[in-house]
């Protein structure tokens, strides 16, 4: 069996003299190439090709979350990130498949188990898919991935709370079969969303099933998030999946509508549509807007047909929201954007 290429991104010396030394212990493991900052990583990656990367946050001129925020929509590259524990969300959100928290105590990482996190980040399927896209360039990597333009819709992801149950199910009775897959938020405690996820797979022609990290986002299927976990997506051989992960409330909640549709706006970009539904708060707004400045078209439920016009109210004005529609029409809406690819 072949190694894994490992790419070390660490700045700090003494952090750099832990982590040889604990990569150096595991045989099937293989440092390939080493950088001290982002430049120096994205040429390491067009260089080595590796597997897999072990990031540091802490780097001069860019640091090492933003340099994978940057990466991840033009080549997703299986990456595992130490900081501090206040930067998890952001690790996550940049598209980190593990995090590992570490501050000023560089020893901690003795007993973090790198080198088996290391292979797990890889994965199965991994190894093929990291191979993809090329990695930007200087000038690139400062300007916005996302485009306006036209695009194939492949994933739907939607969001709600307060009045959300209701709303969700006359939304799927309207959907047929041939629905491209989504991906789903309601705010719920833990237990009740595989009861929920069970209620609406018989309300119409779609399935629905409470996701589990690697399910497949498919054709004629819904996956709600679990509801003690933020849910993202991931690309892996071509294929939207999700990652359903313990981790800190987004936007006070978990899981977060925000954290599911910031992952759509980084991964699947103008291949999507939004839409965000009734519920108090604030959450989805902020990721409505990055899916809507990635280049997806976005809907957000009318406040007249609203139990709670809280969510799709502060999508709107910050201008996340390019369709206004009531609720029984949200379906037919977007039957229509799939059908115009607007």
């Amino acid at each position: 069996m072949e190694k894994l290429k490992v790419l070390l991104v660490v700045g700090n010396l003494e952090m750099k003299r832990h982590l040889t030394g604990i990569l150096s212990t595991d045989p099937d493991l293989d440092v390939v190439a080493e950088a001290n900052n982002a430049y120096t990583a994205r040429d390491k990656i067009i260089e080595c090709d590796p597997d897999v990367m072990l990031l540091c946050h802490d780097l001069p001129r860019m640091s090492g979350i933003t340099f994978l925020g940057k990466l991840m929509p033009q080549r997703s590259t299986a990456t595992l990130v130490i900081a501090e524990s206040r930067f998890e969300d952001d690790a996550y959100h940049a598209g980190a498949r593990d995090f590992v928290a570490c501050g000023d105590n560089c020893e901690i990482l003795e007993h973090e188990n790198i080198c088996s996190r290391l292979k797990k980040a890889v994965g199965g399927e991994w190894l093929a898919a990291a191979k993809r896209a090329p990695v930007l360039n200087a000038a690139q990597m400062n300007r916005n991935s996302g485009g306006e333009g036209d695009g194939i819709t492949s994933i739907i992801a939607i969001g709600a709370s307060t009045g959300g149950t209701e709303a969700i199910a006359t939304v799927v009775r309207g959907l047929r079969r041939d629905i491209p897959g989504i991906v789903m938020v309601q705010h719920m405690p833990e237990g009740y969303t595989q009861m929920y996820a069970h209620r609406l797979d018989n309300e119409g022609e779609v399935s629905v099933k409470e996701a589990v990290s690697g399910d497949v986002v498919k054709p004629g299927q819904i996956l709600l998030a679990p509801g003690d976990k933020q849910m993202r997506i991931v690309r892996i051989n071509g294929r939207y999946q999700v990652e359903c992960k313990h981790g800190p409330r987004v936007t006070g909640h978990c899981p977060s509508v925000d954290a599911l549709f910031e992952s759509v706006a980084r991964v699947a970009g103008k291949e999507a549509i939004g839409v965000l539904m009734t519920g108090m708060g604030s959450d989805g707004a902020k990721g409505l807007l990055a899916m809507k400045n990635a280049g997806a078209r976005t809907i957000g439920q009318d406040e007249k047909t609203c139990i709670v016009y809280g969510m799709p109210k502060v999508a709107y004005e910050i201008g996340a929201v390019k369709w206004q529609v009531p609720l029984d029409q949200i379906a037919q809406k977007i039957y229509y954007l799939l059908d115009k690819r607007q």
